[in-house]
C-alpha cells in the first residue's frame, strides 16, 4: 500500500510521454486538466489512505470518498480503491469506465472509454486478473474470474469471458456490408 507515490510517478510519466505540441509549462497545464489523470490520482490517493493509521484514515477517508464520487459523477470513471493496479496506469478517454474492487492488474494498463470489468456469478465468480502491458479498447467488457495475459490488445466492443494467453490481440469480426435487393442505390445502378 505504501507504493502509491512511486506508482503515481510512473503513471504521470506515461501521461507526459504522450506527444503534445506545446511548451513544457503548457504541457503540464494540459495534463492537470486531463480527466484520466485526475481519476488515476484520485485512485492512488484513496489507495494510499488504506495503509495509514486509523487516525489518519478518519480524516482522509471522507476526502477520498468525495473525490471518488466526484470522478464518478463528473467524468463517469469509477475505480475502486481496493483494486490493485500496477504502475503506469492510464485512462485515455473518460466516460463509462468501471473497475471493480477485487481487480488485479499489472504494469502499464491502458483503458479507453466505456470499459467495464465486471464481477460474474456462477462458475467464474469474481473479477479478472490482468497482466502487464495491456490495452483495452473502447466499449470492451471483461467479465468473470478470468486471466488476461501480458502484452494483450483488446479491441473495441469485445466481450471477454474466457482466459486470454500472452501476446494476443482480441477483436470482433469485421463487419460485413449487405445490400438488400430493391434498395435506392441498386435501382439507380439498374437504371443506368
Amino acid at each position: 500500500m505504501d507504493s502509491s507515490w512511486p506508482r503515481f510517478k510512473e503513471d504521470f510519466r506515461r501521461y507526459y510521454a504522450v506527444p503534445i505540441n506545446n511548451a513544457r509549462s503548457l504541457r503540464y497545464l494540459q495534463l492537470f486538466r486531463t480527466p484520466g489523470l485526475h481519476a488515476v490520482a484520485t485512485y492512488r490517493f484513496a489507495r494510499w489512505t488504506l495503509g495509514r493509521s486509523k487516525l489518519t484514515r478518519v480524516f482522509l477517508t471522507p476526502l477520498a470518498v468525495y473525490l471518488q464520487r466526484r470522478m464518478r459523477i463528473k467524468w463517469g470513471i469509477e475505480i475502486s480503491h481496493h483494486a490493485d493496479i500496477g504502475p503506469g496506469f492510464q485512462v485515455v478517454h473518460h466516460g463509462g469506465v468501471f473497475l471493480p474492487w477485487d481487480l488485479v492488474a499489472g504494469a502499464n494498463l491502458t483503458i479507453m472509454h466505456d470499459v467495464t470489468m465486471g464481477v460474474a456469478y456462477g462458475k467464474k465468480q469474481g473479477s479478472p486478473t490482468i497482466g502487464d502491458n495491456v490495452t483495452i479498447g473502447p466499449g470492451a467488457k471483461i467479465l468473470g474470474k478470468i486471466r488476461i495475459g501480458n502484452n494483450v490488445r483488446i479491441g473495441p466492443n469485445a466481450v471477454i469471458t474466457r482466459n486470454v494467453p500472452d501476446n494476443c490481440v482480441v477483436q470482433l469480426e469485421a463487419p460485413r456490408v449487405i445490400q438488400f435487393p430493391g434498395t435506392y442505390l441498386q435501382k439507380q445502378n439498374d437504371a443506368s
